[in-house]
Formats: C-alpha cells, sequence, structure tokens
C-alpha cells in the first residue's frame, strides 16, 4: 500500500522526465491531543494534477496548509520546490498560487478593483488589463466588474477568488475545493481550464469532496479520518477497488443456466460473475481489451449472439465508498 512507508520510494531529486515538486514522508499534524493527519506519504510528479479527495473533516485542508508552510509539521518531512515550506523564500512564493477554502478577499472593494489588488501583490505589471478581462470573462464574471464583491453571491465570490489566484501565472496551484457551490456546467469548464493549465506544464495539487473530480486527476490521494488511504491513478482506483478490469456482456438470447460456472472458469476472469439478468453478465477481467473477443467467441458456441459488450466504468462515488471500506482497517 502507497501509505506503508517502506513502500514509498525516495524523494525523486534527480532531473528526470517527472521530476518531485513536492513530496512528504510521515507527514503529522496535531493541535493540542488531537492528530488532524497522520504520517502522510506521497509525492506530486511536476506537470500533474493531484487531487485530495474526500469528505469534509478528513484533513485535507490542514494537508494543503502544511505543504503552503501556513502550518508546521508536528513529525515528519515536507518539501515543496525543493525547499521546507516554513523557509519559502519570497520568490518560491511567487511561483505558488492558494485558493483558500473561505473567501478572503475586500468585501468593499468591486469585483475589477480586488483583481488589480491582487495583481499588485504578485508584482504583475501596470498594463495587465487584458489580463484581469480574460480571467474575469473565463469565471463569468466579466459583466460584474463594478460589483462590489460583498454583493455577489456565494459561487460568484469562489469564481472571484480563483480568477485572482490565477493572475500571476504560478507555477504551482494548491486550490482547497476550488469549485464548491459551482454549477455542473462551470465546473466541468473550471476542470478543462485546469487541464490546460497542466499542458502548459504548471502544477496542480486540488482539494474536492466532488468524487467524480478524480477522474480529471492524474494521480488521487484518498483520505479519511486524517490517513492518506493510498495514492493511484483514476484507472488505477478502479482496478483496485474491484480487483481487476469490468466488462459487461449482454447477449439477443437468454443464456444458459450454467452460464455463470461457465465463465468464471475463463482463465481471464477473476471475480465472480454477477449475472445481472437472464441475458446479462458483469465480469471482472484481467484486461478488459484483450477479455472481449474471447467472450464473444464464448457467447458463439453458445450459439447466442452479443447484443453488446464492453467495459464498464463505476462511478467514482462507488470506487471511493468501496476503496475506503478497504483500506480503513489497514490503516487503523
Amino acid at each position: 500500500m502507497i501509505t506503508d512507508r517502506s513502500d514509498v520510494p525516495a524523494p525523486n531529486r534527480s532531473a528526470s522526465a517527472q521530476p518531485m515538486i513536492a513530496w512528504a514522508r510521515g507527514l503529522t499534524k496535531k493541535f493540542g491531543d488531537q492528530t488532524a493527519v497522520s504520517d502522510l506519504n506521497f509525492e506530486v510528479p511536476q506537470g500533474s494534477i493531484f487531487g485530495f479527495i474526500g469528505p469534509s473533516g478528513c484533513g485535507k485542508t490542514t494537508t494543503i496548509r502544511l505543504l503552503t508552510g501556513i502550518y508546521r509539521p508536528s513529525a515528519g518531512e515536507v518539501q515543496v520546490l525543493n525547499h521546507s515550506p516554513a523557509k519559502f523564500s519570497k520568490d518560491d512564493r511567487r511561483r505558488i498560487g492558494y485558493l483558500t477554502q473561505h473567501f478572503m478577499l475586500y468585501p468593499e472593494l468591486t469585483v475589477w478593483e480586488n483583481m488589480n489588488f491582487a495583481a499588485s501583490i504578485y508584482g504583475v505589471s501596470y498594463r495587465r488589463g487584458k489580463r484581469l478581462a480574460s480571467l474575469l470573462d473565463f469565471v463569468d464574471l466579466g459583466e460584474h466588474r463594478d460589483k462590489l464583491a460583498r454583493n455577489l453571491s456565494g459561487g460568484m465570490q469562489r469564481r472571484l477568488a480563483l480568477a485572482s489566484t490565477l493572475i500571476h501565472k504560478p507555477e504551482l496551484l494548491f486550490l482547497d475545493e476550488p469549485t464548491a457551490g459551482i454549477d455542473p456546467v462551470l465546473r466541468r469548464k473550471i476542470w478543462d481550464y485546469f487541464e490546460m493549465l497542466r499542458s502548459e506544464g504548471m502544477t496542480l495539487l486540488i482539494t474536492t469532496q466532488y468524487v467524480g473530480e478524480a477522474a480529471y486527476c492524474d494521480l488521487v490521494g484518498i483520505m479519511s479520518q486524517g490517513n492518506l488511504l493510498l495514492v493511484d491513478t483514476p484507472d488505477g482506483m478502479r482496478r483496485r477497488a474491484y480487483g481487476g478490469d469490468i466488462v459487461t456482456m449482454r447477449t439477443i438470447g437468454p443464456l444458459p443456466p450454467n452460464a455463470r460456472a461457465e465463465l468464471q472458469s475463463l482463465p481471464f476472469v477473476l471475480e465472480p460473475v454477477l449475472q445481472i439478468s437472464d441475458r446479462e453478465v458483469r465480469l471482472v477481467v484481467d484486461e478488459a481489451n484483450t477479455s472481449i473477443s474471447p467472450l464473444i467467441d464464448w457467447a458463439r458456441g453458445h450459439q447466442l449472439e452479443t447484443e453488446s459488450i464492453g467495459e464498464h466504468l463505476p462511478p467514482f462515488d462507488d470506487v471511493f465508498v468501496k476503496l475506503v471500506k478497504q483500506e480503513e482497517p489497514a490503516n487503523a
């Protein structure tokens, strides 16, 4: 398991195809007798989207605050941009953008004034009008530039905070619940933008309660009760949760009575076969792309024509629940 420190590779400090922009070893934070996060171990490759996913109160925000230097660890080690966050220089901080969970801009300033203020803090050139306007258009606030921030809805304030975080084109972005309170259409647009930023070489660390957003990440860390249960790719998460790839086969005629037993005996079928109806089964297999052809051959051998056959991708909400049930006993 990735959280077993013996299985975690040493931090990659050499120049490679994917150097690590951040890493942690045994990272722990306590507040008095309460442990907020315990023994976190992870690495964040440069130019990737790394998502921390879990319910409210599981330690996601504490982890971000440790990575940005707001909190100092009670135990363990963390490095970001090849430095301890506690020792960040001004130049280091200019390379970072941080969207906090709560609105931190000035309620008595207009949208445009808040953007200008944030740009000034980061030393963005006075010839910045086009960039500010472009960012406000991206978050659908262009027509609200003269509104006072206190008169914006919660979702609009969130979008303004996001736009101000991106003003100085940071190399590394920490985004704490960036899509909270934002409608699904704009949320999808924001993730498209995050993917564009990644393609330009930016690294993004994102926390979210929306489990489905795991699909947009390169690596996902699942957190629960202050523990990092695992780190994996989205596809790896599904395979870990279900024991392999999942294929659904639906036939035009009814399956024979012994279909489940016969399918279970095929060498590439890994888990008990689930029969959904008299014409449909779901199988966990080694590899979906190499299993479809022999499944079609099996059906033909029983004079059955397949109506449909293909890989089934369970929603990440189901994957998350399954993984938490599997991994929590090992981290208790």
